[in-house]
């Protein structure tokens, strides 16, 4: 999703009156921002930097999720809106099937060497962003077996 159309969300989120909403994408808008300011491209943000800012602040959410104490179900219920929120904005990512085809065929070579450590090297930097690690490593392992 790109910048511009997260202000405008978070604008008419105001405008209803959506605490948590508003809350919600204004922390991504941030993280986006301070991404950018860090890296130097502060003025015309890149989609590849809205992604993995957004990708990092989806990552926090569902961190916060899962370690909320199960006793505090108004917290937890607080968490998962803004973790829900967050997730409509972050990039799609691959499933375990696509992330085995591309593995498959583009990196045929170097899965032969069964070394899973070379494997994730040769391939994290081309899937980074496109799938999730857990997921990356799962799929390796499977073929690496």
């Amino acid at each position: 999703m790109s910048m511009e159309q997260m202000q405008k969300d978070m604008v008419a989120a105001m405008k209803a009156k959506d605490k948590v909403r508003k809350d919600a994408i204004s922390n991504l808008i941030s993280a986006v921002k301070k991404l950018a300011i860090d890296e130097g491209k502060r003025e015309d943000i890149p989609q590849e930097l809205v992604d993995r800012a957004v990708l990092k602040e989806v990552k926090t959410a569902k961190e916060q999720v899962d370690t909320c104490p199960a006793d505090r179900e108004d917290l937890r219920a607080e968490y998962q809106a803004r973790l829900d929120i967050m997730t409509e904005y972050a990039p799609k990512m691959l499933s375990a099937e696509e992330i085995e085809e591309i593995l498959t065929t583009k990196y045929a070579d170097v899965i032969a060497t069964k070394n899973k450590g070379q494997i994730m090297k040769a391939v994290m930097a081309d899937l980074k962003g496109k799938a999730d690690g857990k997921d990356i490593s799962m799929v390796v392992g499977k073929l690496t077996k």
